[in-house]
């Protein structure tokens, strides 16, 4: 079992894309928050390879940039950071990756991390897009063994950046996914977050809503909670 949330100070939570944590972890970032984690997000792309209308490309990074920053903002985080140098639709667990979120984790240390998942489930192929898969996996490379390892990426030390061990990983949309969050009292919170990705959403705004609410209803009973809940769902790993 996770710890508390109270016992919880740091979380760290990454995803591939703009809008990626929002769709998988909202709920669950809006219950950290509320009991007090100050949560940091970390984006390896900016999703220019996203969008459903005309916008050009050029802008597209940006847009969605400042989508993300917004969709934080509505629960409550307000340091949000997007890596340099990867492209949507190119990422790739290199070791390049895995030393800059090394350096992430080194310069936030966290006690829990939610990162995507690095095994495809297909139950929910969408959810396993090679790019979440491929930023999973680089995640777990970066918290075993390299955030932690001092010998690992000797230029972090170089850059007064100690090593770092993260204690709990949440891994989301996993095949194995047991570990059922309540998020019943987020839900709206989750959707207005999902609304502010508008060069994702808006071509499903009226739908999106009971879509959502249909997704974490069957979570929340494959989590085993009561009829009616509302649940975001987890592989939990704890680390020592």
């Amino acid at each position: 079992m996770p710890r508390p949330d109270a016992e919880i100070e740091r979380a760290l939570v990454v995803g591939a894309h703009p809008d990626d944590i929002d769709f998988g972890c909202a709920g669950t970032v809006a219950r950290w928050v509320r009991a007090g984690v100050d949560v940091t997000y970390l984006l390896i792309t900016r999703g220019d390879q996203g969008g459903f209308d005309d916008t050009p490309r050029e802008l597209m990074g940006g847009i969605r940039e400042a989508e993300q920053t917004a969709a934080a903002a509505v629960l409550g985080v307000t340091d949000v950071r997007f890596l340099d140098g990867y492209r949507d639709g190119w990422v790739e667990p290199t070791a390049y990756l895995v030393r800059d979120i090394s350096r992430v984790i080194r310069e936030v240390r966290p006690q829990r991390m939610l990162i995507q998942s690095p095994e495809r489930n297909y139950d929910r192929l969408p959810a396993s897009h090679p790019d979440h898969m491929a930023a999973g996996e680089a995640c777990i490379r970066a918290i075993y063994p390299a955030a932690r390892n001092p010998f690992a990426f000797p230029e972090l030390l170089e850059e007064g950046l100690d090593p770092w061990v993260v204690q709990e990983v949440f891994v989301m949309a996993h095949p194995g996914a047991r570990h059922a969050v309540d998020v019943t009292d987020a839900f709206d919170d989750k959707i207005a977050a999902l609304r502010e990705h508008v060069s994702q959403t808006a071509h499903r705004v009226d739908e999106m809503a009971d879509r959502v609410r249909a997704w974490m209803a069957d979570s929340a009973a494959a989590g085993g909670l009561a009829e009616g809940r509302l649940a975001e769902l987890y592989h939990v790993i704890e680390l020592e």
